[in-house]
């Protein structure tokens, strides 16, 4: 399986968006600042993610995050499941 994911730091008003095979080693990874690019950004918590079974299809996804269109459906299902969790 392959995810798209958003981190949030939780220090900065920034959201990171990136795809992998293993979600949970890289949330430790981007943690314990692994990614040199965001590591002034840690800690972070993951906010959402998408499961595929393809690595083409993750990277679709991840650069449809990066897009406009995806910044506003990310920051609408953000908002969202923050509602559903209270």
């Amino acid at each position: 399986m392959f995810y798209t994911y958003v981190l949030k730091s939780v220090n900065h008003e920034y959201h990171y968006k990136g795809h992998c095979e293993n979600i949970n080693r890289r949330l430790k990874e981007h943690n314990s600042g692994l990614t040199k690019s965001i590591k002034k950004f840690r800690s972070f918590i993951l906010v959402y993610f998408d499961e595929f079974s393809t690595r083409e299809e993750a990277v679709k996804r991840e650069k449809y995050f990066k897009s406009v269109a995806g910044r506003l459906f990310l920051k609408h299902k953000i908002v969202e499941l923050n509602n559903t969790k209270e």
